[in-house]
């Protein structure tokens, strides 16, 4: 029998005196009780970065910043990303890099575009990482 809170609640009004100190237990169990129509989401796939390259339509060139290149930084920035089932980027996170060159990779990874990646014939979101080089 699935547990179900109107099943807990429907037996603990029939329930004898003597059986009611396992009440807290029933309690914890309809807690517990999950609905069967909604499954837990799973996780999204994780692509490398050149499989992700080879899913990339459109994509725009980071501009340097001034202050950066004034004093002197440069490195790569490590970011990573959702890419969706219609190609747009999600849950944009950097990873590593210089906080200067952060924002411009960021401003520039916004405007990328991707083919959705293609899964049993379904598209499906993928994470992935990408890494932007600034050197001077």
């Amino acid at each position: 029998m699935l547990l179900t809170r109107r099943v807990v609640c429907r037996s603990i009004l029939h329930m004898p005196i003597s059986r009611f100190l396992a009440l807290p237990a029933l309690m914890m169990l309809a807690a517990l009780a999950v609905p069967q129509d909604n499954p837990p989401p799973k996780p999204n796939l994780r692509v490398s970065s050149g499989v992700a390259d080879g899913l990339k339509i459109h994509d725009a060139k980071p501009h340097y910043p001034r202050e950066a290149q004034e004093r002197g930084i440069q490195g790569d920035v490590l970011l990573q990303a959702t890419i969706d089932t219609k190609g747009n980027l999600a849950n944009l996170k950097a990873v590593q890099g210089d906080p200067i060159l952060v924002k411009a990779a960021i401003d520039a990874f916004k405007k990328w575009r991707y083919r959705p990646y293609i899964l049993k014939g379904e598209p499906v979101d993928v994470d992935t990482m990408i890494k932007i080089r600034f050197h001077l």
